[in-house]
């Protein structure tokens, strides 16, 4: 990638910044328009109880869709179908969405990689993709989550390549990603279905728990040997807010936090959720091991009162899926256990 000055366009909030993380989207596109990527990346997420879906979904930054019209006009000067790698299993289910083809696609021990990328040569894992495999298929762009944008960036700029980091961190943000990949990439059609199927479901999803009053949420995210704590910037957050939990950990810009479990004990909250980053079985042992040895934890009234639950792995993992239903159908009953039966 040339070093061209770039410009980078702040996508909901209508500001123009150099280098920040963004809300729906963010277009870099140099001086020559030799180069153009795009950067979907992180936001605080909204209200799910009280945010209209227009609002959520909304991308009006004049500026920004400038810069999408830019990165769409040089895709159709390629004349052909840009080579395209995605780095994740959830970029690669975005794109079979978006009925695009990829040159390469992520190795998975555990997320399932959609069948149509059967055949499509391995780049290697989400985290840490083989760079000399990515470099030897001579890729137009590259898809990755917004999660790994500081680790990855740097050696997607090593090459001669364009790059998009999507907002995986909550479901109108990947769906703001979508509407911008569809534009850039000329599946409108595929996009705007896509859309309208997430509208439909929220639309009626946000009448399930209104009025209600909101359970006040702990969540842990767990690899084997230690936690931190998940706020509302992470996708597992993200999905808590949409069903109307509250964070006892809210109102930071940072998607993970460091705390200890003194701290912990001060937000008493009433529900405590254990989520695993990776290596779900032996998280979820040293969950268990922890909660039965640490004597602090008999001390919270989530314990005592048996409102400690861990999260399966394939509905509540790093990136936002399009399993979300799902995950929220799971939370219902733990956020709300009186109303279940009414629901």
């Amino acid at each position: 990638m040339t070093m061209n000055k770039k410009l980078r366009v702040l996508a909901t909030a209508g500001a123009l910044c150099l280098s920040v993380f963004f809300l729906g989207g963010c277009v870099n596109q140099s001086e020559e328009t030799k180069n153009v990527s795009v950067t979907c990346a992180a936001e605080a997420p909204d209200d799910g109880k009280t945010e209209k879906v227009e609002t959520l979904l909304q991308i009006d930054d004049p500026e920004e869709k400038a810069a999408v019209e830019a990165a769409k006009k040089k895709i159709l000067s390629m004349g052909s179908e840009p080579r395209i790698i995605a780095t994740s299993p959830a970029t690669a289910d975005i794109c079979d969405k978006l009925n695009l083809d990829l040159v390469g696609v992520c190795s998975s021990a555990i997320s399932s990689i959609p069948e149509r990328y059967a055949d499509v040569e391995t780049v290697g894992g989400a985290m840490s993709p083989d760079m000399e495999i990515v470099a030897s298929l001579n890729p137009d762009w590259i898809l990755s989550p917004a999660s790994l944008q500081s680790d990855l960036q740097p050696k997607y700029e090593a090459i001669d390549t364009d790059w998009a980091f999507l907002n995986l961190r909550s479901v109108p943000g990947m769906y703001r990603s979508i509407q911008e990949l569809g534009e850039i990439f000329g599946r409108e059609e595929e996009a705007r279905a896509l859309v309208d199927e997430f509208t439909d479901f929220y639309d009626d999803y946000i009448e399930k728990n209104a009025g209600k009053e909101s359970p006040k949420v702990m969540i842990l995210m767990g690899l084997p040997g230690s936690y931190i704590i998940a706020t509302e910037n992470s996708y597992v957050g993200s999905l808590v807010a949409m069903a109307g939990g509250e964070n006892v950990y809210a109102g930071t810009d940072q998607e993970f936090l460091t705390v200890n479990t003194e701290d912990m004990k001060t937000k008493e909250p009433d529900i405590i959720l254990r989520a695993a980053h990776a290596l779900p079985d032996q998280v979820v042992e040293m969950f268990k091991k922890d909660f039965e040895e640490n004597d602090i934890w008999q001390h919270f009234e989530a314990v005592k009162n048996g409102r400690v639950y861990d999260l399966s792995y394939e509905l509540f993992g790093m990136s936002a899926t399009f399993r979300y239903p799902e995950a929220l159908e799971e939370l219902q009953p733990l956020l709300y256990p009186e109303n279940t039966n009414n629901n």
